[in-house]
């Protein structure tokens, strides 16, 4: 494991694990906010994603609401690369596309606003563990016509099967075994 990411894995190892519809749920600060978000922890996913993705490729970054956002953040204040949320809500614009979005513990609707036919887009997102966020988003973007770079998470969950029609990047592969995160190298 490259010494960019250290700190995110420090922090893995700290993670409980809470169990809902059983479903083993890891709770961080990279996909859920709490119990902290530490800057260490930013500085080493933006670093990570920006020694992944050509970001000068890139036009805009896309992140869906609301893990995806601060990665972005982080990644656009690093990059100056302006960045675009995939909301849980509808705005009403003339452009916004609507998406169902499916993921193991639940299923909503999302709404894409602010990316253009031709803009060429990165996705950043927390975590890919059924894929359903990211194929959503991913079939709104192509319905738009943007152009998808590359998607990019922070972890992959390896102990859950899914499959998505796109190719997708982590930081950091990991797994739950015995109530722990694992990171699997």
């Amino acid at each position: 494991m490259e010494g960019t990411l250290r700190p995110l894995v420090r922090s893995l190892r700290e993670a409980p694990v809470v169990e809902r519809d059983d479903y083993e749920y890891f709770v961080h600060g990279v996909t859920d906010g709490i119990p902290l978000v530490e800057p260490d922890v930013l500085r080493a996913v933006a670093d990570g994603i920006r020694d992944r993705v050509d970001l000068e490729a890139v036009d805009k970054i896309v992140a869906p609401e609301s893990m995806g956002i601060h990665h972005a953040t982080a990644l656009s204040l690093e990059t100056d690369v302006p960045f675009v949320v995939v909301r849980k809500r509808a705005y009403g614009f003339p452009d916004e596309v609507a998406v169902h979005q499916e993921t193991s513990y639940g299923e909503s609707e999302m709404h894409v606003n602010g990316i253009d036919a031709g803009d060429r887009v990165l996705l950043v997102d927390d975590v890919f563990s059924s894929g359903g966020t990211i194929e959503a988003v991913c079939a709104a973007l192509e319905s738009i016509g943007a152009e998808l770079v590359d998607v990019v998470v922070v972890l992959r969950r390896v102990d859950v099967d899914a499959e998505l029609p796109v190719e997708v990047t982590s930081l950091l592969d990991v797994r739950v075994e015995d109530g722990e995160v694992v990171v699997v190298e």
